[in-house]
């Protein structure tokens, strides 16, 4: 088979740069992929690998007549799609079309499909006027099915996790409910039982579950945020909604081991709430600060206060205070609790005397290198004596 599309139409690349495009030519047949070379003055194909033939079940003279002529209905419509449109709004200075990449499902003849990944860049002259598209067609059916692949195992290891962990949360829950004559000790560790169940169920909903495998892909994620950022964006948050903050801080340490986006997520809550209760005119005091294992993130305003009956309630599932104002779903401080505590943290609303409520986040603080997998000084299963900020047991 010839790979040349047409003569004539090779002109202007060979004599460009012909060492380059033929370097080009073989590096990309040497990997495997096809290799395809746009004449940008006419538009036309100049050339495109001969093992095209095998990869998409089409002759060269099939792809270069859809280039040459766009039909909408041919089934390689969407593999030529925007080619010359690409060549027109570089030539006009958009330089995000340079370098592209594009994926496409191609239906071959026999009616199966094969997906594409199709990268290409722009060369230009002397002068910056684009004279040839290059790219290649990879196949990305390994690579697809391996992802694919990886989706079903999260999902399979998402539901053999969940499944024993809900028994456990069922049984637990049924414990506290009737075991009323519990001594405090054994009531901890239900407790302590109760959080463990929560925060394992909220790493399979944050890690583990296939849209959240899908859309981190395989790229390691954030897990250290910094303290005092996160004040400083809870105050352009408030700024940016026409009120004022302070900051205060004292002996944060530079960064702890967090999910970003969820502890943003948290704060958001408070500062809209603050924002929604405030006293007209006053400032929210967004405040952090070390503790003797962890961090302290605070958000006050000077608003009436939560009605001390409701402290309790406040960041159940659906609740609404009986001074709540707007309309609303009652999820919010209960999403900001199941973020905090997932960390290993607990938050709490107290009301202060002549400067309102304070909504306060403790969060454990690593400050060692290293991940300590259980505390020092106790064993993980002596509920005994092990430190536990569960429910009330941290004021």
């Amino acid at each position: 088979m010839n790979n040349s599309v047409s003569e004539e139409s090779q002109g202007p690349v060979r004599s460009s740069d012909n060492r380059l495009v033929e370097q080009f030519r073989a590096i990309a047949e040497l990997r495997g992929d096809v290799a395809w070379i746009v004449d940008c003055a006419s538009g036309s194909l100049s050339y495109i690998s001969p093992s095209v033939r095998d990869l998409l079940g089409y002759e060269a003279a099939d792809v270069s007549k859809q280039l040459s002529s766009p039909q909408t209905a041919s089934p390689l419509a969407a593999l030529c799609a925007g080619l010359p449109e690409r060549i027109t709004r570089f030539a006009a200075g958009d330089q995000s079309r340079r370098e592209l990449l594009r994926r496409v499902d191609q239906l071959r003849p026999d009616g199966s499909t094969v997906a594409l990944d199709v990268r290409s860049t722009l060369l230009t002259d002397a002068g910056g006027k684009p004279c040839a598209l290059v790219g290649v067609l990879i196949d990305a059916s390994a690579e697809r099915g391996r992802a694919e692949e990886k989706r079903r195992f999260a999902s399979m290891l998402n539901h053999e996790f969940r499944t024993p962990l809900s028994t456990i949360d069922g049984a637990i829950q049924r414990l506290e409910a009737t075991a009323t004559q519990t001594d405090e000790p054994t009531r901890q560790r239900y407790r302590k039982i109760q959080g463990a169940v929560d925060r394992l169920i909220g790493m399979l909903d944050q890690y583990l579950s296939p849209d959240r495998m899908e859309e981190i892909g395989s790229a390691r994620q954030p897990d250290t945020v910094a303290p005092e950022v996160l004040l400083q964006e809870a105050a352009a948050q408030v700024s940016a909604a026409g009120g004022s903050a302070r900051i205060e801080t004292s002996g944060l340490p530079p960064l702890i081991r967090a999910q970003p986006n969820a502890l943003r997520l948290a704060l958001k809550v408070l500062v809209d709430n603050a924002l929604q209760y405030c006293a007209p005119g006053q400032p929210i005091l967004l405040a952090g600060h070390a503790t003797k294992d962890g961090i302290e993130l605070s958000v006050r305003d000077q608003g009436k206060g939560v009605p001390e009956a409701e402290i309790g309630m406040i960041f159940d599932k659906g609740y609404r205070g009986s001074n709540a104002v707007g309309q609303g779903s009652g999820l919010g401080l209960y999403m900001a609790r199941s973020v905090v505590e997932v960390h290993g943290g607990t938050i709490e609303v107290q009301n202060v005397p002549s400067s309102g409520p304070v909504f306060k986040i403790w969060l454990p603080a690593q400050r060692a290198t290293g991940k300590t997998v259980a505390p020092e000084w106790c064993s993980s299963d002596n509920s005994g004596n092990q430190h536990t900020r569960e429910g009330t047991a941290r004021k």
